[in-house]
């Protein structure tokens, strides 16, 4: 009797507890036959592909970026993942604005004659015309100022100093010249020529191929304006003991050019699975572009940024494969941002235009070189206060490395004190900028960084490997929880 009056009660436990019984056991099995998708065969083939010299090292607003993306937006629909760009399509292109020094731009100093981007480098593309008598000042001591009329004149002087702890050596280079030269227009001086010294002249010969390009912004940004300012010249070393001769005249006329290019951002989805959760994302974020053909180094003009950021886009690609062999409940949105090189372009532009609504995007995983240094060693970008800004999404990376992945972390480059403000030069800042939870996987810096030396040969394909499962696996677990990782509460970064 107590059978028959509850037999359609109990029949509906059974079937529930078989239900949530025998799902679990496969979902966890499709989980694991997800993670098998990601090999390190794919990775090393797709990385060797991309950053090889086929496609000249992918710079942002060049031709080689477009055909890069191209090639990227391939390999995506061949794994089965679906457009999510403008139009239907893969793409989401947009226009990036640049602005440099003319080639008609002219720079003599006594009987030498020197040309932008070559034996001298001028800091600001900015409208000038000086004709002044050249006065050289030493290091630029107030001793030394002292005993110097620079009002009217163009002033020489030779860098020095030493970086304080809380800024790298380039920074405080660059700002130092910046700074310095302020000062010294303030005081009357029409131009300011500098001279490196030892230390100086390293970043000279590596990081003025930048300067050469000039600025570049998004329509209507600051760095689009068109200004006129002293000129703040950059010589090498060689030129020290020539440039101290007195009775020379510095002559700088520069002009300036402005004009667009496009970039584009490379959009695809697998849709969730949940009725109501697959219209909510997970995205998964990093960068195509590199620094393209430059001069060359050692007989190598190809900067292939295989480690930047060829990594991060082959580690996505897997992660795609992944998603595509057994979706979350929520959808997977991969964003392959364009120009980042150029100053977080591509990203800026996705979130002031993102092809889904922006208020639908729960957290953002972001991928920046992530095939270098120590094999057991890694970081995430966002995990401190103040870059924090979502305990939640931390705590899942940390379960996964803690109980899969196995990394020592490294606490000190995500720190608002780290000389290269790390946090603030990759994707994930302008989605947590938008308050979108953000952070990023990343093996840091080496000395092959933005030289013609970051080749695929260098990358450790099994590490890549390690960190594409471990972001996969977090944002496997933001893709199936209940509820959407949080905001925390007063999130504010230092600048």
């Amino acid at each position: 009797m107590f059978y028959r009056k509850h037999h359609k009660f109990w029949q509906a436990v059974a079937i529930l507890l078989l239900a949530l019984y025998v799902p679990k056991s496969s979902w966890a099995q499709s989980k694991a036959s997800a993670v098998a998708a990601i090999t390190e065969s794919d990775i090393k083939r797709d990385l060797f592909a991309l950053a090889g010299d086929h496609f000249r090292g992918r710079e942002g607003g060049s031709l080689d970026e477009l055909k890069a993306s191209v090639w990227i937006a391939d390999q995506l629909r061949a794994m089965g993942l679906q457009p999510a760009g403008d139009d239907g399509t893969f793409f989401q292109f947009f226009h990036i604005q640049r602005t440099r020094i003319t080639e008609t731009s002219r720079l003599n100093i006594g009987t030498h004659q020197l040309t932008h981007g070559q034996d001298a480098f001028i800091l600001a593309p900015a409208i000038a015309s000086v004709d002044a008598p050249l006065v050289f000042v030493g290091k630029g001591t107030p001793d030394e100022l002292a005993k110097v009329d620079i009002k009217g004149k163009a002033v020489a002087l030779e860098f020095s100093g030493t970086a304080p702890a809380e800024l790298s050596y380039r920074r405080f280079l660059l700002g130092t010249m910046n700074r310095r030269a302020a000062e010294l227009v303030k005081a009357g001086a029409l131009a300011v020529i500098w001279v490196s010294n030892a230390d100086a002249q390293f970043y000279f010969d590596r990081w003025t191929t930048g300067l050469e390009r000039g600025r570049y912004d998004l329509p209507g940004g600051t760095n689009t304006r068109v200004f006129s300012q002293a000129p703040t010249v950059w010589l090498p070393a060689s030129t020290l003991d020539w440039i101290k001769q007195p009775n020379q005249q510095f002559t700088n006329v520069v002009n300036v050019e402005s004009f667009n290019y496009p970039s584009v951002n490379i959009v695809a989805k697998v849709p969730g699975t949940d009725p109501t959760l697959k219209n909510e994302y997970v995205l998964f974020s990093t960068h195509q572009d590199h620094d393209g053909v430059r001069r060359a180094v050692a007989g190598d003009s190809i900067w292939n940024g295989a480690d930047d950021n060829a990594s991060g886009c082959v580690a996505t690609m897997a992660i795609g494969r992944a998603f595509a062999r057994k979706p979350g409940k929520r959808s997977a949105l991969f964003v392959f941002h364009g120009a980042e090189e150029r100053g977080l372009l591509g990203s800026r532009y996705y979130v002031e235009k993102p092809t889904v609504p922006r208020s639908s995007i729960v957290a953002v995983l972001n991928a920046e070189m992530i095939g270098r240094n120590a094999a057991d060693s890694a970081c995430i970008l966002g995990q401190h206060p103040p870059h924090r800004n979502s305990t939640d999404l931390v705590n899942a990376a940390l379960a996964v490395n803690q109980s899969e992945s196995h990394f020592k972390l490294d606490t000190l480059w995500d720190k608002p004190d780290h000389p290269e403000g790390w946090y603030f030069r990759s994707d994930h800042l302008p989605y947590a900028r938008a308050n979108v939870p953000a952070i990023a996987f990343t093996s840091l810096l080496h000395p092959d960084y933005h030289t013609p030396k970051d080749e695929p040969e260098r990358i450790n394909t099994s590490k890549v490997t390690r960190i594409a499962k471990w972001i996969y696996l977090t944002g496997w677990d933001v893709a199936n929880r209940p509820q959407r990782v949080g905001l925390d509460k007063d999130f504010k970064l230092e600048r």
